[in-house]
Formats: C-alpha cells, structure tokens, sequence
C-alpha cells in the first residue's frame, strides 16, 4: 500500500503560502509507515519545531490501474474518508530553498492520519463534499471538493500514467486554506459534512 498525495489542490491554499497554481497535478508520496490511524495521538518528532495539520479528503484506490481513461477512473476507487498530511514546515522550507525534494517534510512516521473509509456510493455527490478540520473545537479548515483544482477522475487519471495504482493505495486529495501549526495539547477533529472522522490528541 503507497500513499499517494497531492499538492497545491486548492488555489487559496495555494496563493496563502506563495506557490504558483499548478498547471498539472504536484504528486509526493508517503509510505505506508506515515499512516496514523485508530484516533491515535499525534507526537512531534524532534527534527522540527513547525508541524502545520493540513487536512484533506482520502480516497481508496480498489483496481489495480494504469493509464486510466478519465472516463473510467470512477470504477478506480471505492471509499472515502479524512486525514492529515502533517508538515515539518521549517524542514520544507529549507529542503524548497536548496532545491531538494519534500519527502523528509511530508513523509516521516505518522505524518498521515487518516479515517474510517466511507463507501463513495453513500454521498450523493462526490463532487460537493464538504469537510472541515477543527483545533481545541474552533474550525480552522473548511474545504468543498468542488473547489479542488483537479478533481478526483483527473488524479487518478494523472497519476496512473506514471505510477500504477493497486487495491489499498490511498490518495490525499489536497488541502484548503487555514493550514498552520500544532503545539502539545491541541486536539484536531475533522468532519465530512457533520459527520466526525478522526479526532487526534498532540503529544
């Protein structure tokens, strides 16, 4: 199982930390050790001193495929859900600054929360769902899916025609605005609709 994640998906997101809305999908991977399941703790590893939550819809990749036509990447994935792909944002910066990948930012143990998997034939529409992140009870992220850059048929479609996809992959579909930073004792609970899906203490 790989995690696929994208980013720069919303274009406020985009324009609140100065990047330039992309033309095509920004793909970055975590493996499977980032997962952060089961509303376990959160703790801050020590190589940073800036961890920002950015919380995204997820979804389960349940064919295996590669170069999916879009008209066909619906039959790709099978459940929905929520999660956060944690930042060491001073680490990226620095990796960004030098011209070096983002993969010791985004992709370190229990870097990805995620939730229980919602069938997708449950929501009416896929392409209106609303989610929301709150820390210590106050919304701090409110995201629709019709509001993503690239919609879920088109990453899947750009994604499998460079990397195969299997049953269990997980796409982080990107994130709104109002990331920013986590200390020792916040809770973050994120939602779909009014639904809860995770709930995870910072240690």
């Amino acid at each position: 199982m790989k995690i696929i994640a994208v980013g720069r998906n919303y274009i406020d997101h985009a324009k609140e930390l100065d990047n330039p809305v992309p033309d095509q999908p920004v793909i970055f991977l975590k493996p499977d050790t980032a997962i952060l399941k089961d509303n376990k703790d959160f703790y801050i590893p020590d190589f940073s001193k800036d961890i920002h939550y950015e919380c995204e819809l997820v979804v389960r990749i349940c064919n295996e495929g590669k170069h999916v036509s879009k008209k066909f990447a619906h039959k790709y994935y099978d459940a929905i859900g929520l999660g956060i792909d944690f930042t060491a944002r001073d680490l990226q910066t620095q990796l960004k600054s030098k011209g070096l990948p983002w993969e010791l930012a985004k992709s370190f143990d229990h870097s990805a929360v995620v939730s229980p998997l919602i069938p997708k034939e449950e929501f009416e529409d896929l392409s209106a769902i609303k989610f929301s992140l709150t820390k210590n009870g106050e919304v701090v992220q409110s995201g629709n899916t019709a509001d993503m850059i690239f919609d879920i048929d088109t990453l899947i479609t750009f994604v499998s025609g460079y990397i195969t996809l299997r049953k269990g992959d997980l796409i982080y579909t990107g994130t709104p605005a109002g990331v920013g930073p986590v200390i020792i004792g916040d809770k973050l609970e994120g939602f779909i609709e009014n639904r809860p899906m995770f709930s995870t203490h910072i240690k």
